[in-house]
């Protein structure tokens, strides 16, 4: 069956990426634009959105977006809803590690954000953007994508927060589980949920989807995937426009919870 957006009409489809100015994000909106897509690319400092916007091309259009700032993401969605009326795509995919400036190592990050001594402060920072971020924006945007005929939200998470997987005595990443980062996802599959279970009687579809242990600024490069093998199944969930709802698949496929 041919999907009725792209088939009935010859207008493109419009699609919000938060965080899209570098690495996964980026990725994603390179592949939405050429596959005719009109892309936004959500950036904190615009500057940055722009300059990635310009090397992808007239589909990108770049957009001041800081997903822990409300006025920030009421202004983003104001300009798409006075441009285009609609969203079809969004992919929220914005996301930090830790709370400092400078970048860290997955060993400085799990000495610092395990239960036992994780500092409350570092905590809310990280949640801010990779749960409360991802819950504001969706709601911000729901109106735009209740317009469109087949809406899709995309939810960037990781492995990490598959408890059902970390549990497990065999998981090679138990050590990398900390009360910062890796449980912000478990929240943030969550959020996908619950969002997943509420607009599945608007046909609108939510789903989670993990990179892997991608090369990105998250993890300083450390990553054992390059940005182009971790960006595939994000990019193959964000273009899937027949897919399933309520679903958390990585590289290898489905994911438990």
């Amino acid at each position: 069956m041919e999907n009725k957006t792209e088939s009935t009409t010859n207008t493109p489809l419009i699609a919000l990426v938060t965080g899209a100015n570098q690495g996964v994000g980026n990725e994603i909106a390179k592949a939405l634009a050429a596959h005719g897509y009109i892309v936004y690319l959500g950036s904190r400092k615009l500057e940055n959105g722009e300059k990635a916007a310009a090397e992808i091309g007239e589909n990108a259009k770049a957009i001041q977006l800081d997903v822990t700032d409300q006025t920030s993401i009421n202004a983003a969605v104001k300009r798409i809803e006075s441009e285009y009326g609609r969203l079809d795509l969004l992919v929220n995919n914005a996301g930090i590690s830790h709370g400092g400036t400078s970048p860290k190592s997955p060993e400085e990050l799990m000495s610092t954000g395990r239960a036992v001594n994780v500092s409350l402060d570092e905590v809310r920072t990280v949640w801010e953007t990779n749960v409360f971020g991802v819950i504001a924006v969706t709601q911000a945007a729901l109106p735009l994508l209740r317009k469109s005929s087949a809406a899709r939200i995309v939810n960037v998470s990781s492995g990490l927060g598959s408890l059902t997987w970390i549990s497990d005595p065999e998981c090679w990443a138990r050590e990398h589980f900390g009360i910062v980062y890796a449980a912000s996802k478990t929240a943030l599959n969550a959020v996908t949920l619950a969002f997943a279970l509420e607009l599945e009687k608007e046909n609108i579809k939510v789903n989670a989807t993990s990179p892997g242990y991608t090369k990105t600024a998250l993890n300083n490069f450390q990553g054992t995937d390059s940005l182009e093998v971790g960006s595939r199944e994000p990019i193959r969930v964000a273009l899937e426009t027949d897919g399933p709802t309520g679903s958390f698949t990585g590289p290898e496929g489905p994911m438990p919870w």
